[in-house]
C-alpha cells in the first residue's frame, strides 16, 4: 500500500491531500513535522475501517517544483540551474508552473538538489 499525498503551503502553514485513494484525505499543519504527524494520522482514520494501519513508510509525500522551491527558498534556482546543466529559463519556468518537467528532468533536478545537500551536510564546523 502506498498512499500518496500532495503538499502545498498555505497562508497559515502547510495542506495535504490524497487523490489516488477512494476515501478523500486531507488535513492540515503549522509545520512539516506537525503535517507529517497529521497525515498519518489522518490516514490511518482512514483504514480503520479495513482493519488495517499505515506508517510513514506507506505515504509518499510529493513537492511540485514550484511548491519545493517556495519551502526552500535557501536554494537559488539560478545557481542550481548552472550546477545541472539546465537553461536558468527552462528551470524558471518549471518553478512556476508554465511548463512541466518530464520525469528525466525532475530527477535530473533533484540529483542536483541531493548533490547540494551531501555537500552541505559534509561541512564540519570551523567554529
Amino acid at each position: 500500500m502506498k498512499i500518496e499525498m500532495i503538499v502545498e503551503r498555505t497562508r497559515t502553514g502547510y495542506s495535504a491531500y490524497a487523490d489516488n485513494t477512494k476515501d478523500m484525505i486531507f488535513t492540515v499543519g503549522k509545520d512539516l513535522e506537525e503535517l507529517k504527524k497529521n497525515i498519518l494520522e489522518v490516514v490511518n482514520l482512514s483504514l480503520e475501517d479495513r482493519g488495517k494501519t499505515a506508517t510513514m513508510d506507506d505515504i509518499k509525500i510529493t513537492l511540485d517544483l514550484s511548491q519545493f522551491f517556495s519551502f526552500y527558498k535557501v536554494i537559488n534556482a539560478k545557481a542550481l540551474s548552472e550546477r545541472i546543466g539546465m537553461n536558468q529559463s527552462l528551470l524558471a519556468q518549471y518553478i512556476k508552473g508554465n511548463k512541466k518537467p518530464s520525469t528525466a528532468q525532475k530527477k535530473r533536478i533533484l540529483r542536483g538538489v541531493h548533490q547540494v545537500g551531501r555537500e552541505l551536510s559534509a561541512i564540519k564546523a570551523l567554529i
